[in-house]
């Protein structure tokens, strides 16, 4: 029961951080925009994970876990893990530089990250964190948990 307290708490902060990523892309803000919605994935595969009951190493990108524990979970969700871990992965690869920029290049966070990749970005946190919660919300109401 616990276990279900934490992971609802991690996808609570996974859409306000959605919700902000939204709101950064409005204001034209897409690094920030960038990097809230890989803050996105982080917490709703977290949450995932937590839920089953699985302790995952403290880095930004646990898409390797997840694939390796996936028989845990119903089929529909394994057909949706290639693209979580695509997605996880392509944003853990953006966070940095859209902090940073391309600082060895002596270019700002604006300059590297458009709004294409801020576009992309939010698509694939929506899409994960709307799959997180029905995974989530489904083990609840079958009581598996």
């Amino acid at each position: 029961m616990r276990l279900i307290k934490i992971a609802k708490s991690y996808l609570r902060q996974a859409e306000a951080r959605l919700s902000d990523a939204k709101d950064a892309y409005r204001e034209e803000n897409h690094p920030y925009a960038v990097r809230l919605s890989q803050e996105c994935v982080e917490l709703s595969l977290k949450a995932v994970l937590k839920v089953v009951g699985i302790e995952y190493p403290k880095v930004h990108d646990v898409s390797d876990v997840l694939l390796s524990v996936r028989q845990r979970f119903p089929e529909w969700f394994q057909r949706e893990l290639a693209y979580l871990s695509e997605s996880s992965k392509i944003l853990v690869k953006k966070r940095e530089i859209s902090f940073y920029g391309g600082e060895e290049a002596f270019l700002s966070p604006d300059e590297v990250i458009g709004e294409d990749d801020a576009k992309d970005a939010i698509e694939r946190a929506e899409k994960s964190f709307i799959t997180c919660r029905k995974i989530i919300e489904e083990l609840e109401s079958k009581n598996i948990l």
